[in-house]
C-alpha cells in the first residue's frame, strides 16, 4: 500500500524582459552615487592642495590629474540618467524621471576641464560660466525631484518614504542656498558634501523601491 502526499504547488514571480530591463536601469542609481562620492572623498584625501572642507568638488577637475574627477561627472552623470530612464518605465509620472535626467545632465555639464591650473581661479571664463550655470540647473532639478517623487510615495501610502524624500530635498535646498553664496567656510562647504550625499542615497532608495517592483 503506497502514501501519497499532497504538496502545494510552488509559483516563482517571474520577471518578464522589459521588467529585467527596467531592473538594469534602476540599478544605476545606487551605482552612480557610490562612484560619485567615493571618487571625490578618495581625491580630496589625496589630492595635493585640495581641502575637503574648504574647496568645492569641481576643483578637482583642475591640474594634471583633473582627467579623474571630470570623467567622475561623465560617468555618474551617465549613471543617473539611465537611473532616470528606469524610473520613468517604473513610474506613472512625467516629470520625475527628466528633472532627474536633468540632474544627470548638469553632472556631465559640471567641472572646468583637465588642464587648467590646480587651485581656484583667480577668473572665470563664460565656459566656466556655463558649468556653473548648468550644475545649478541640475540643483534645481533635483530638489524638484524630491518632491515630485514624495506626492508619488504619498499616493501610494508610502508615507514615511513621501516624508523622506521631502526632507532629502528641503534640506537640498538649504545646502545649495548656502554654497550659492561663494563662500569657503567649512560650515558652508561641508553641509553642501553631506547634501549631495544624502541626494545620492535618496536616489539609490528610490531605485531600490521601484526595482522591488519591477515586474
Amino acid at each position: 500500500m503506497t502514501t501519497q502526499t499532497a504538496t502545494a504547488p510552488v509559483t516563482a514571480r517571474t520577471c518578464s524582459p522589459e521588467g529585467r530591463v527596467t531592473r538594469s536601469l534602476l540599478g544605476y542609481g545606487p551605482l552612480a552615487g557610490t562612484v560619485f562620492v567615493g571618487s571625490i572623498f578618495l581625491q580630496g584625501l589625496t589630492r595635493r592642495g585640495f581641502s575637503i572642507p574648504h574647496d568645492d568638488a569641481s576643483l578637482l577637475a583642475n591640474g594634471p590629474l583633473g582627467w579623474i574627477q571630470v570623467v567622475t561627472f561623465l560617468v555618474a552623470g551617465a549613471m543617473t540618467i539611465a537611473a532616470a530612464v528606469g524610473v520613468r518605465r517604473a513610474l506613472r509620472s512625467r516629470w520625475a524621471p527628466r528633472l532627474i535626467g536633468l540632474y544627470g545632465a548638469g553632472l556631465m555639464a559640471d567641472g572646468f576641464g583637465p588642464g587648467a591650473p590646480a587651485g581656484k581661479a583667480v577668473h572665470v571664463s563664460w565656459h566656466g560660466d556655463g558649468h556653473l550655470i548648468a550644475a545649478s540647473i541640475g540643483f534645481i532639478a533635483v530638489i524638484a525631484a524630491c518632491f515630485v517623487v514624495a506626492r508619488y510615495l504619498s499616493r501610494a501610502g508610502r508615507r514615511g518614504l513621501a516624508i523622506y524624500s521631502r526632507i532629502t530635498g528641503v534640506a537640498f535646498l538649504a545646502a545649495f542656498a548656502g554654497v550659492t553664496s561663494g563662500s569657503s567656510s567649512p560650515a558652508i562647504v561641508l553641509p553642501f558634501y553631506a547634501a549631495v550625499t544624502a541626494i545620492f542615497t535618496w536616489l539609490a532608495i528610490v531605485c531600490v523601491h521601484l526595482y522591488r517592483r519591477a515586474a
